[in-house]
């Protein structure tokens, strides 16, 4: 029971000590990927995919708004990702399932099963 308690504070502390853009780009993303979902039988798929389009979104962030250099830049991402804990990625996981679900049962609801 410990564990999940510790995902949930990761989830918390995720959505608390993150900035305003970040929360903005990861419910665009989210959003996106719920009303663009076809059932929920695709959840862990489009899951999957948002969160490639949330690392890569990041990237783009950090070329364009940070100024980095962008080949450096990569392959300091990339050895970043190879070193990520699950501890850091399942909070995340679960936050875009989550919320996912949400947008594709909101779109379901209010626009009916086309």
């Amino acid at each position: 029971m410990s564990f999940l308690m510790d995902i949930w504070h990761s989830v918390q502390g995720i959505v608390t000590t993150s900035d305003w853009i970040t929360l903005a780009v990861m419910a665009v993303i989210a959003l996106g990927a719920g009303f663009l979902m076809q059932s929920m039988g695709s959840l862990p798929l489009t899951t999957i995919v948002a969160l490639i389009a949330f690392g890569l979104a990041g990237y783009v962030r950090a070329v364009t708004l940070g100024k980095q250099n962008a080949s450096a830049y990569a392959g300091t991402d990339w050895q970043a990702f190879l070193n990520l804990q699950m501890k850091t990625l399942l909070p995340y996981l679960v936050l875009f399932l989550v919320a996912i679900a949400v947008a594709h049962a909101l779109r379901m609801v209010t626009l009916g099963r086309r």
